[in-house]
């Protein structure tokens, strides 16, 4: 889980800020509290989304259901995108480390990738990990991706940055037992069971933030 969390594990995350540099744009993030409401709300939104599809591709509900849940929690383009070239990015570096069927099936059906957190919980299945693992490893990258892109962003101290993210600890925890339990519902009750939190301002900035002819990070 150490590995799939951290931030140098080669598939791609580090070149996306997760909404931060849009909102850093609008002023919305620009010091540490900022930051910390930000990520707050992000774990709490598209974070818990990511953390029951990982949690339930871990569990082993289908994958390729689960890539149509993902896609209907996604409506806005520029996030649909990210998310498959993020989880073709991912596919590519977890069958290096944890070789799997279920990994070269799902890279067979979805040769333009598949939504990452459904990629994320496979990893977390090859690797020997349950789901409340593969949870906590999608709600941590939902929050440890904006911190570590606003230290650049701003030049925050990454003193401060990392104390955001401790001090979102509980929350983390919180999240990451809110979509296992959803994804051992959906082994007998279906996608439907999995979260669906929304966040607008973020799907929003997301579109905006697509179309800037010049730009840190990807998304």
């Amino acid at each position: 889980m150490l590995v799939l969390a951290d931030g140098r594990f080669p598939a791609g995350g580090h070149a996306h800020s997760g909404g931060a540099e849009a909102a850093v744009k609008a002023g919305r993030i620009h010091d540490a509290a900022s930051l910390e409401a930000f990520c707050r709300g992000r774990l709490h939104t598209a974070g818990l989304t990511a953390a029951g599809l990982a949690a339930a591709a871990a569990a082993g509900v289908d994958p390729l259901l689960l890539d149509e849940a993902a896609d209907a929690r996604t409506p806005v383009p520029a996030l649909r995108a990210t998310a498959r070239r993020l989880g073709r990015q991912m596919t590519r570096a977890v069958r290096a480390a944890w070789p799997s069927p279920e990994l070269a099936a799902l890279a067979a059906a979805r040769p333009r990738g598949a939504h990452q957190p459904i990629v994320l919980g496979l990893a977390a299945r090859a690797a020997g990990l349950g789901p409340l693992d593969a949870a906590h490893a999608a709600a941590y990258e939902a929050v440890s991706g904006p911190a570590t892109a606003v230290v650049r962003l701003l030049s925050l101290d990454p003193f401060d940055a990392t104390a955001v993210l401790a001090r979102l600890a509980p929350d983390l925890d919180q999240v990451a037992r809110r979509a296992a339990d959803a994804a051992h519902r959906a082994r007998h009750e279906g996608v439907d069971a999995l979260p669906a939190a929304s966040a607008p301002l973020l799907d929003i900035a997301a579109e905006a933030h697509a179309t800037w002819p010049v730009r840190l990070f990807a998304s």
